[in-house]
């Protein structure tokens, strides 16, 4: 067999593998086969890169090139649905189908509503062409690459029977279990949390890193099918033909006749939901035949022949075990509720952020409670509400702490804060990793061979106190044991690379309180260099616009702490970028000063982040909404036309990227 036949062969397997796998899950071989198949694949292909396919499994895994989404019109236009919250609605809604088709028999096809992000999927001869977001209805983002990684959607059709160009829809989700796995993550790094599975499937499917969205596993249910030469005149027929070419086809799906079937499926699935592996927030109803959907119509924004019936916020009662603490980064006390575990949406619920004191009193809580936990479209769960009359008589109402759970140090209220703090930043265990974490995270220096569990064994094994003990590990104290070497070296490298990491992303590691990204860029870009920014006075720092009173006083505070100083003198030995580098002084200007610029569509000369970048160097500020103070419109093609309508409604100018660049030179 030649390297060519092999290659083929190979892709044809793992396409086949991917299908058993994520559609069927029905694996025929092992996790460790299927790797050591594509590894093959992937040596073949670079060997052969003049048979180099779009469509081959290898792409699954992404890749690291950044790049702007162009805009892509729908075909046929991505509509919302109306919604309903009761099933009186639902009868309106059947009658006036019925008086629509004028007493002619007709199906409805009852289906899950996932609470994903809408997709929109061509194929072209049983490939994949495109992948493209809903957008607006009217044109959506190019996702292909992202969607590519996606091992639930088949990027070359395992089936037969299907027309030579078709449009497949449905969602893209993130599974529970990945879900809640992100936010374990993002909550050890501090950062805010995941609303929904929703709002993150979202915000990995439009990763400019495709590479990232590979990583997480996100999953995809599809429901409908569109094209000129449909097999079937029914949409429940044509969708168990699309399960037969090869697509992941919910199986929470129907054809009745009858409001009573319509409302039983209601009432199965509002129950059984809570076992499935995906979030989901609704029904969907639509009349069965494409013929008569076509008769039907739609109004001005929705279809007449299909509704989606919205569950309630699922809320429980369960008890109020005892309330615990823990200690953030920056010292801050958040009270956590543990209690008995209940089922909410999909997941076991034990505990919810109470947020602070103030919460906790504004429901007079005691130890016993019975108190109602919700999700809802907020998925993370909080206490809404207290079951009073099953208090017991001798139940004791929440006390919050007076010290610090971790190093015993008397807690602190600063004013106009509703969080108590502990302010034993120097010796407080959490505080310290957390502040380590923070800065080998990936926004500031980057490490990425060290996480949360890595630094919390340095910790405990004496060889890091502070970010600075980093730059003074050797391979042989990781070692330890000597079976770490070859880890050991990646990481001991990956620190000594850190010192290239510009001057602002430096800014943003120390963890100043309150200062975040943004500020940090707009406090190194204006002072420049670390010494001039730690000798800001009060009034200096409130020149830099963005920059208030709580972060300018928050600056101050930190470089007149005699072990932050002496950290940075450390860091400053370790050769940490200390300042702005001389392109990036010699580049920026003042010509945009006191603009506010939003940037919308697709650009030819530089991507999106390039013109931020060039922005913020010549003195201006990116702004994200159009509004009245909004100075003019950096626009590309396929600007959005919610932002188009709205600029024209408010007088906003709109200039090109070459009268930009004019306006800079």
């Amino acid at each position: 067999m030649t390297e060519q036949e092999r290659i083929m062969q190979l892709r044809q397997e793992l396409h086949s593998h991917n299908y058993k796998y994520y559609v069927l899950n029905q694996p025929t071989i092992s996790d460790q086969d299927f790797d050591f198949m594509m590894h093959e694949l992937q040596d073949l292909e670079a060997k052969h890169p003049e048979l180099a396919d779009p469509n081959s499994p290898s792409q699954r895994v992404g890749s690291d090139l950044s790049h702007g989404f162009q805009q892509v019109e729908h075909r046929y236009p991505m509509l919302s649905l109306a919604n309903t919250y009761n099933q009186q609605d639902v009868a309106e809604w059947y009658d006036g189908v019925k008086r629509g088709l004028e007493g002619e028999d007709f199906d409805i096809c009852c289906e899950m509503k996932y609470d994903g992000l809408s997709i929109s999927l061509t194929y072209q001869n049983g490939k994949l062409v495109r992948g493209v977001t809903r957008g607006d209805g009217v044109r959506g983002d190019d996702v292909t690459d992202n969607v590519k990684t996606i091992r639930a959607i088949p990027l070359v059709l395992p089936g037969e029977g299907y027309p030579e160009e078709f449009e497949m829809r449905g969602e893209v989700l993130l599974p529970w279990s990945e879900f809640e796995r992100l936010n374990k993550e993002r909550e050890e790094r501090e950062e805010t949390l995941y609303a929904n599975p929703r709002n993150a499937a979202s915000g990995i499917l439009k990763s400019q890193n495709s590479r990232v969205v590979a990583a997480s596993h996100l999953d995809s249910y599809l429901y409908y099918v569109l094209g000129e030469n449909l097999p079937e005149d029914g949409h429940y027929e044509n969708l168990m033909q699309a399960e037969k070419w090869g697509f992941k086809i919910s199986r929470g799906m129907k054809k009745v006749k009858t409001l009573d079937e319509i409302y039983a499926f209601i009432n199965y699935w509002d129950t059984e939901r809570k076992n499935l592996p995906v979030a989901t927030d609704g029904i969907v109803l639509k009349v069965n035949s494409l013929r008569q959907q076509r008769h039907l119509g739609f109004t001005a924004k929705t279809p007449r022949w299909a509704i989606a019936y919205k569950f309630k916020a699922e809320r429980e009662c369960t008890r109020l075990n005892e309330v615990t603490y823990q200690v953030g980064r920056t010292g801050a006390i958040t009270p956590v509720a543990n209690m008995e575990p209940v089922q909410l949406a999909g997941t076991t619920v034990k505990r919810a952020t109470l947020n602070n004191e103030d919460f906790i009193r504004s429901f007079d809580l005691h130890i016993g409670d019975y108190v109602y936990v919700e999700k809802g479209g907020e998925i993370i769960p909080k206490i809404v509400g207290v079951e009073v009359s099953k208090r017991e008589p001798d139940a004791k109402p929440v006390e919050f702490i007076t010290h610090c759970p971790e190093c015993g140090a008397e807690l602190v209220r600063y004013d106009g804060e509703a969080a108590h703090y502990c302010p034993n930043d120097a010796g407080c265990p959490p505080q310290i990793k957390g502040r380590i974490e923070h800065f080998i995270s990936r926004q500031a220096m980057n490490i990425d061979s060290l996480g949360p569990e890595t630094v919390d064994e340095y910790y405990r094994r004496g060889l890091i106190h502070n970010i600075a003990d980093l730059y003074t590990i050797d391979v042989q104290q990781i070692n330890g044991d000597g079976s770490r070497n070859k880890s050991a070296q990646k990481i001991v490298r990956a620190i000594a690379d850190s010192v290239n990491v510009p001057f602002e992303r430096v800014v943003f590691a120390l963890g100043i309180r309150f200062v975040g990204v943004t500020s940090a860029r707009l406090l190194a870009r204006h002072f420049k260099t670390m010494d001039a920014l730690a000798s800001a006075s009060l009034d200096d720092l409130l020149q830099v616009d963005g920059v208030g009173e709580v972060i300018a006083k928050s600056v101050i505070s930190y470089f007149h702490d005699p072990v932050n100083v002496e950290i940075l003198s450390r860091l400053r030995g370790y050769g940490l970028q200390m300042s702005l580098s001389e392109e990036q002084i010699s580049s920026a200007t003042d010509k945009l000063a006191g603009k506010s610029i939003v940037i919308s569509g697709v650009f030819a000369k530089h991507s999106r982040d390039e013109y931020k970048q060039l922005i913020e160097q010549n003195g201006g500020k990116n702004v994200g909404s159009i509004s009245k103070k909004t100075s003019f419109i950096l626009a590309g093609e396929n600007m959005g036309p919610s932002k188009l309508q709205k600029a024209e409604s408010l007088g906003i100018p709109i200039i090109d990227e070459d009268t930009f660049l004019g306006m800079i030179e």
